[in-house]
């Protein structure tokens, strides 16, 4: 059946479009998580627990990154002060669900991507249609950058905060497994999401809902929660903080520059 145009679609054919973006997505999200099942053995011992063992690659870097800039073992992690438990009867398959199903939703991120802009497109030009390819591509490489930076920065300079901080020697640090589990999908998703920022200041700028003098008046405002963010996430050292900080910062400038460009188009097509 052939398409209808965006002006002769009523709203509920909207809503038909929109559930059978959500039916595709989740399906999507679907056969990636089963798939995820048959490297499952991986996907914990090396990926999700990776981070729990001092050899992993954030901490062999960051040591090393300490020698070179005169630290000597400040920031070297030797031992992991901490256990992780499960508490709960059906906790240990809760978790491995969830995992599957994050993973599934990151590696059908592109699929997702797709179903959206075919979803918006009609409301494009057609000149902008042509930019799909385009569209995804960059949103997908933001978004695997943002959960790589998630899983290798953000995850490892909270577990190692975490692990570390004692308000006594008394107390032993004895995580459960769902807060761990949790704090591994915030950072990740946190992380994916955040590095979309540039798209969405593109579609929200073409929208009229943001200018680049909005984004520049509240700049300090945006760098003053980044830090909080940089604070809270990583240990009380200037390098881990800079670490975490400089790429958010560097998105929200990459966001600003965008937004520039776009506005400045959109005045070329109203002259």
């Amino acid at each position: 059946m052939k398409k209808k145009n965006l002006n002769e679609m009523s709203f509920l054919d909207h809503l038909e479009e929109l559930r059978w973006l959500l039916v595709r997505s989740t399906l999507a999200i679907v056969i990636m998580a089963v798939a995820t099942y048959f490297i499952s053995d991986y996907l914990f011992e090396t990926i999700i627990f990776g981070p729990t063992r001092p050899s992993f690659f954030t901490y062999t870097y960051f040591c090393e990154l300490s020698h070179q800039i005169g630290f000597a073992d400040s920031i070297c992690i030797t031992e992991m002060p901490f256990i992780i438990q499960n508490t709960e009867m059906e906790g240990q398959v809760n978790v491995f669900l969830w995992i599957c199903i994050l993973a599934g939703f990151i590696l059908s991120f592109p699929y997702i991507l797709w179903e959206i802009w075919k979803f918006i497109s009609p409301a494009l030009y057609p000149k902008e249609r042509k930019n799909a390819k385009v569209f995804i591509f960059f949103s997908s490489l933001l978004f695997f950058f943002g959960v790589l930076f998630g899983y290798f920065v953000v995850i490892p300079m909270s577990i190692n905060f975490v692990a570390t901080f004692k308000v006594s020697e008394v107390v032993q640090n004895q995580f459960t497994l769902d807060s761990y589990i949790g704090m591994v999908k915030t950072s990740v998703l946190a992380g994916g999401l955040f590095f979309e920022l540039p798209i969405i200041i593109f579609f929200l700028t073409k929208l009229g809902l943001v200018t680049p003098k909005f984004l520049r008046k509240y700049w300090k405002y945006a760098v003053v929660i980044i830090l909080i963010v940089a604070a809270i996430v990583t240990p009380p050292d200037v390098v881990s903080q800079t670490i975490v900080a400089i790429p958010m910062l560097i998105i929200y400038e990459v966001s600003i520059f965008i937004s520039v460009l776009v506005y400045k188009n959109k005045i070329k097509e109203n002259v």
